[in-house]
Formats: C-alpha cells, sequence, structure tokens
C-alpha cells in the first residue's frame, strides 16, 4: 500500500517532470528564436491553421481568448502574425503567421505545450474527467481558482527582447 507522503511525492515529481520541460521548450524558444514558449506555440498554430480567428485560435490553445489575445499581440508588434479582415465578413479579423513568422516556425525547436495537450486528449475519457477534477480541486485548495490563467511561460515583460535571461 503507497502512504500519503509516497502519493505526494510522486505527484510532486510528475508536476515537476511537466513544467521541467515546459520550461526547457521555452527556454530553447527563447534562445533559439528570441520568442517565449508561449508565443512560439501560438505562431506554431497560426502556421499550422492560417485564418483563424481570436477565439477560433484559443480554442485550438485550450487558453481564454484575453490570454492569448495578448500574445497574439505581441506577435503582431514584431511583426511575426498579421491580422487582416475576413472576405467573407468584414468584421471579423483573422489571424495569420507572416512569412517571417512561417520561417521562424520552420527553424524552431519542439513545443512542450503541444505534447501536453496531445498527452492529455490521448487519456481515456474517464481517466481525462478525473485528472481536470483533481486538478481544479487541488487549486481550489490552493486558493488559485481567483486567478486568471495565463499561457505557459508568456513573458510579457521581455516583449520584443532577445536572450534575456529570468
Amino acid at each position: 500500500m503507497i502512504s500519503r507522503t509516497e502519493d505526494t511525492r510522486e505527484i510532486l515529481d510528475a508536476v515537476r517532470r511537466i513544467v521541467r520541460a515546459l520550461h526547457e521548450s521555452s527556454r530553447a524558444a527563447e534562445k533559439t528564436l528570441g520568442l517565449s514558449g508561449a508565443q512560439l506555440f501560438v505562431l506554431q498554430k497560426l502556421a499550422d491553421a492560417p485564418g483563424l480567428s481570436l477565439n477560433a485560435l484559443a480554442a485550438e490553445t485550450h487558453t481564454h481568448q484575453s490570454s492569448v489575445s495578448t500574445v497574439v499581440s505581441r506577435l503582431v508588434d514584431r511583426g511575426l502574425v498579421l491580422r487582416t479582415a475576413s472576405a467573407d465578413d468584414a468584421r471579423r479579423l483573422e489571424l495569420r503567421a507572416s512569412a517571417e513568422g512561417r520561417r521562424l516556425v520552420a527553424r524552431a525547436p519542439d513545443a512542450a505545450q503541444a505534447r501536453l495537450i496531445e498527452a492529455i486528449e490521448q487519456l481515456p475519457a474517464p481517466r481525462r474527467r478525473t485528472l481536470a477534477r483533481s486538478l481544479v480541486a487541488l487549486t481550489s485548495a490552493m486558493d488559485l481558482t481567483g486567478r486568471a490563467p495565463t499561457m505557459f511561460f508568456d513573458n510579457p515583460e521581455r516583449k520584443g527582447r532577445r536572450g534575456t535571461r529570468d
């Protein structure tokens, strides 16, 4: 029988591995491209599916629209993402990776966020629901539910800077 202490260590070790992979992925993006991990993840999604609306991009990245909007704005400021009116509905903005953005994606390191999402989605539905409920209960017990969830390793204070360190 596994003790509560062993369970806690196993959980923390799993969380540490996930956070480490996300951090290493973000660092690699910063070092090679001058982008945060969140910026790279968004840029890759737009390179794969040009013409997404902001809401569709939020759905693709499994984040809130306001979080992805902040990241998109930084990418637009750097000329890596273009916002254009939809040909079907001029009120709707479409997002696309620019030519420079696509060049960056072509030489980009692996984005751990994509691997995390894929791994979660491959879990059988009952295990995925149990994991979701457990993590919501954990964040609630830590009194974190009132905080807005931002994208992983989104560094707004680093806007446009390359190769900076934490």
